[in-house]
């Protein structure tokens, strides 16, 4: 992949535009070769303006790439009992290979059951359990999406991370617990900080690449970071700027962070490109395992 590391910026868009042209020839190898063409289905229900859009964005970029994609819209009153039948029945269709259910969900129905639901070769967000356990264990499995698209980030700026220490900020089961085994694997040292964490910035202090994954606007400040750090900022954050008016902020003071750092990804701009980007990839790797097949050159390394 070419370079998209420019004046200490990781752009995240460039990659992920790079990262969705490797699956489309990936895809495109696997109908020539194999016959079939990976399909991804993703389930909505209710109307939540955000998760439209997301889900929007999703659909076409899998599209984009050759596969197929399967949108299925719900009223916000569809009860846990016809969601799980939903799921059911994607389970048992050979057209798809990846579910994904967008969260968050109406208050009737417990995310825990849903994610339980989906057959664990078609996970592709990579929340089950079995999934969960088989990267703990180092077995072949699908992994969170935002996850791996902070390792691929870090990588633009430092291809082998070996021997460096991480810090990541935030424990979640959806980016900070994955993202540890995924350093792991990358032969890091790591800590997993969080808000009980003593003395937190002195802990960011110590990391050659820190990820900031916590939900609070611009916590990480320009002095918690180590010159020559790598910095991964995971946060989304809505704030209302002086003149009154919305801008989107991430974990991460940017502005001075950006002068100690030997590279950032912004926000927006950054991971958040990545995770639909890595989707798609997760979506071909679940197509390849059900069918036995190998998974395409064009998706090697990622």
């Amino acid at each position: 992949m070419s370079n998209v590391v420019h004046d200490g910026i990781i752009d995240g868009k460039a990659l992920a535009a790079q990262v969705q042209q490797r699956v489309a020839a990936a895809v495109a190898e696997l109908k020539q070769k194999h016959g079939f063409v990976p399909g991804l289905a993703v389930v909505l229900v209710g109307d939540d303006p955000a998760s439209a859009v997301y889900v929007r964005n999703k659909g076409r970029r899998t599209t984009e790439a050759g596969m197929k994609s399967f949108e299925y819209r719900l009223p916000a009153d569809t009860t846990e009992k016809k969601l799980l039948e939903r799921i059911a029945a994607l389970n048992a269709s050979d057209e798809v290979h990846g579910i994904l259910v967008q969260l968050p969900l109406p208050k009737q129905i417990d995310p825990a059951k849903v994610i339980d639901a989906i057959a664990p070769d078609k996970d592709v967000d990579g929340f089950h359990v079995i999934n969960a356990g088989r990267l703990a264990v180092g077995r072949p499995a699908l992994v969170p999406c935002t996850p791996l698209g902070c390792v691929l980030l870090a990588k633009q700026a430092r291809a082998d991370l070996t021997g460096l220490e991480a810090v990541i900020i935030g424990r979640s089961n959806i980016v900070g617990k994955p993202l540890a085994q995924l350093l792991l694997n990358e032969n890091c040292t790591v800590t997993v900080a969080h808000s009980r964490t003593r003395d937190l910035p002195e802990v960011a202090r110590r990391a050659d690449v820190l990820v900031a994954a916590v939900g609070r606007p611009e916590l990480v400040r320009g002095d918690w970071v180590k010159p020559g750090a790598i910095v991964i900022d995971v946060g989304i954050n809505r704030v209302e700027g002086k003149d009154g008016k919305a801008r989107l902020v991430g974990d991460v003071a940017f502005a001075e962070a950006r002068g100690r750092a030997a590279a950032i990804t912004p926000v927006p701009g950054g991971v958040g490109p990545m995770t639909i980007a890595m989707l798609l990839a997760n979506t071909v790797r679940a197509a390849c395992m059900q069918r036995g097949v190998d998974l395409p050159e064009a998706l090697a390394g990622l």
